[in-house]
């Protein structure tokens, strides 16, 4: 373990509603790597702070999001399209606070944290926070093995062992400069999404039918079992991670410390997150509307698991590119959303308790996580366990959701803490509602999950 190095205090954050502490640079490897122009056109600028959105896009399109997607389209058609939009515009609107939290005060999310409550809470929210990472990093390693399997016939155990090697790239790639770490993630997220235009082309969607489909409609809520699949999009969709990975990879662009230069940040950064996220909706809403123009139309109303999917989209649609493509897709979200999440597992730990380890350490220690108990659960019970480990991945990450959206929202609500950067309050409103929501409807989640 090494001791923190190179801390430093924000120039100009306000300090007024913080603890009089020294604050260590988020991810001080990458801290302000990559200057920003100060004169330029705005497509310049916006190009110099595009990146960190497509890092957090990742935990919105991973294959934690694929089965209920496909459940709700195999089953109700394109009737959820309206939860995915929902949701979508609840993550752009939690995304926008956390890229002003971390530009605003210098601090993320887990440094705030850590900043405001006392030690047995912050210790309490570290631990909640580490075993979230750990079952989202769960479902995509196993995401990238049932990919593997789909496409080559590689058994899931092999499959595990071999997702876990991208520590290496990662290692690899930051050591290199943050911008390389950017630029494999928006590639594999073009991957997606080429695939899933294709696969919309192959499958000849119903328009009208998707038209309607965005549409909110009362019977979400009076139909118990739609409502059930509803709640699941939308748990599977908002990632506690990405807000704590948000607010601190904005911190690797170099803006000027001033009031003018930190509310140009919040603006660019905002528009990127907010047009990485629209992608994401493409790809989640693809995955449902595929799901429903190859599974619902043709009767096939009881897909649930990817693998069925794979199976029959190749009879259904005629031709074996649209089973290939739909497991590249989810070979690539897994393989994305793994790299942010080794990144999220650092940030947490530096964030929280103000330590350091080597980065392959730390990277190691995540990895092992969460190939333990896949390896374990495959070894015991084959690929039938690995339904019950995605679920219970779920259930945790429900669980820690609200631990990080409150915290969040109240920091960013609060003029002592944020000084002429606080959220509007409008802004701050919409974010209290969207918080409340959030967190009755996982409860709800977690108790049929549970129960039901």
């Amino acid at each position: 373990m090494e001791s923190v190095v190179q801390e430093s205090k924000p120039q100009s954050s306000p300090e007024s509603g913080w603890r009089r502490r020294r604050v260590a640079n988020s991810l001080p490897e990458v801290y302000k790597t990559l200057p920003i122009p100060t004169k330029g056109s705005f497509f310049r600028k916006l190009l110099a702070f595009a990146g960190p959105g497509y890092l957090v896009a990742v935990g919105y399109m991973d294959p934690g999001n694929w089965a209920t997607s496909i459940a709700g389209g195999s089953v109700y058609n394109y009737q959820l399209l309206s939860v995915i939009l929902i949701s979508n515009l609840m993550a752009i609107v939690l995304q926008s606070l956390t890229a002003r939290l971390g530009i605003a005060t210098g601090r993320d999310l887990a440094q705030a944290c850590r900043d405001h409550y006392s030690k047995p809470v912050n210790f309490g929210l570290w631990v909640l926070c580490e075993l979230a990472i750990a079952a989202c990093d769960l479902a995509e390693v196993i995401g990238s093995a049932i990919a593997l399997n789909l496409l080559f016939g590689l058994p899931l155990l092999y499959g595990v062992l071999i997702t876990s090697f991208d520590v290496i790239l990662v290692l690899m790639l930051q050591n290199k400069g943050f911008r390389y770490i950017e630029a494999i993630v928006i590639s594999l997220i073009v991957t997606i999404f080429v695939c899933f235009g294709i696969e919309m082309i192959l499958s000849k969607p119903d328009i009208v039918g998707i038209m309607g489909g965005f549409v909110p409609s009362t019977e979400i809520i009076k139909n118990p079992a739609m409502l059930y699949i509803a709640l699941g999009i939308l748990g599977a969709t908002v990632m506690p991670h990405n807000l704590y990975l948000h607010s601190a990879i904005v911190q690797t662009r170099k803006y000027e410390e001033t009031s003018e230069g930190k509310r140009s940040a919040i603006k660019f950064a905002t528009i990127d997150s907010t047009v990485a996220l629209m992608l994401a909706l493409f790809v989640n809403a693809a995955i449902l509307i595929l799901a429903a123009a190859a599974f619902h139309t043709s009767g096939h109303t009881e897909v649930a698991e990817i693998e069925d999917a794979y199976q029959l989209l190749t009879p259904l649609l005629g031709t074996s590119i649209a089973s290939v493509l739909f497991a590249v897709a989810l070979l690539a979200s897994g393989q994305n959303s793994t790299l942010t999440g080794t990144l999220a597992g650092q940030i947490v730990m530096e964030g929280f308790l103000n330590i350091r380890l080597k980065p392959w350490i730390r990277r190691l220690i995540t990895r092992l996580i969460a190939i333990v108990p896949a390896v374990i659960v495959i070894g015991l019970y084959g690929e039938k366990g690995t339904g019950d480990l995605l679920i219970l991945s779920q259930v945790i990450l429900s669980l820690q959701l609200s631990f990080a959206v409150i915290p969040l929202v109240m920091f960013t609500s609060d003029k002592r803490k944020m000084g002429e950067f606080v959220a509007p309050k409008w802004l701050s409103r919409m974010s209290w509602v969207i918080a409340v929501i959030i967190a009755v409807l996982n409860v709800y989640l977690l108790y049929g999950t549970i129960f039901g």
